[in-house]
This record gives C-alpha cells, structure tokens and sequence, in this order.
C-alpha cells in the first residue's frame, strides 16, 4: 500500500497549491431571463431555428410550433436533442390538454410563437423579499412564499 493510499498527505505539495477563498467559489452569475412572452422569432437559416428552439427549451410557458404540414401544436417543450443535421434534432413538448410526450424534428418546423404565459416571470428573490419587506412593514406576521394558481 502506498502512502498516498494509507491517507498520507504531502504537506510540501499542499503548501504549494494556493488556497481559493470559498466565498468567492460559491458566488454564481446569475441568469437573465428575456422577456419572450408573445415573441415569434424569424426562422429563415438553420442557426435561427437552433437559437429559437434552445430559446423556447428555456422559456418557462408554452409555445406554439408550426408544422410544414400546416398543423399546429402547443404545449411546453421540455426537452430538444440537437444533431449535426436539422432532420436528425428533435424537440419534445407535452401538449396541451394531453398527457403524451410529442418529438418533432426541427426540419419539419416551419413556424414558432412564445404563446404561454412565462409562468416565472418576476418571480426572482428580489422580487419577493420586495413584497415580504412590504407586509412586514404594513404589520403583517404569517408572511411565506405561496404559490399562484397555474390557470
């Protein structure tokens, strides 16, 4: 068993490693979300229609997809796997008013709108320490974070 293996530490190496401060390790960027509530983005090049649906992949509401067919569905797109090929991507999305998980390729999308309300939108920390700072100060006592109805 070698040293390393008993749990030996070489302390010259350790003291050669500079320390990291674990405050600065644990501080994230945040995200910033775009407002794409009512957005239809132009899909003319296969890079628009990637950037559209990596977009509606992380839009917190629904989304409507024009098929070239004509037919239109919408529902929440919850998953996409991407390929080389736009025949080959697919997008994944619950329909409305269904249980089934619906794939279409992204070759076969002609049209995509940001129909759904973004149900997170303005739901940030700041947003509700700003209210819990607002009924504290108007003398409120039982103050938590309470859900709004999903429509």
């Amino acid at each position: 068993m070698t040293g390393k293996e008993s749990g030996h530490i070489d302390h010259e190496a350790a003291q050669a490693v500079p320390h990291a401060n674990p405050d600065t390790l644990e501080i994230a960027p945040g995200t910033a979300h775009e407002k794409l509530e009512g957005w239809i983005p132009q899909l003319a090049t296969e890079e628009e229609i990637r950037i559209a649906l990596e977009k509606a992949f992380d839009y917190r509401g629904d989304v409507t997809i024009t098929r070239k067919d004509g037919s239109k569905i919408e529902g929440y797109l919850f998953d996409r796997r991407t390929a080389a090929t736009l025949q080959d991507s697919v997008v994944r999305l619950f329909p409305q008013n269904t249980n089934e998980k619906v794939s279409i390729s992204y070759a076969d999308i002609a049209a995509l709108a940001f129909t759904g309300r973004d149900t997170a939108a303005g739901k940030s920390w700041e947003a509700w320490m700003k209210k819990y700072a607002q009924k504290k100060a108007a003398g409120e006592t039982y103050i938590a974070l309470q859900p709004e109805p999903l429509d």
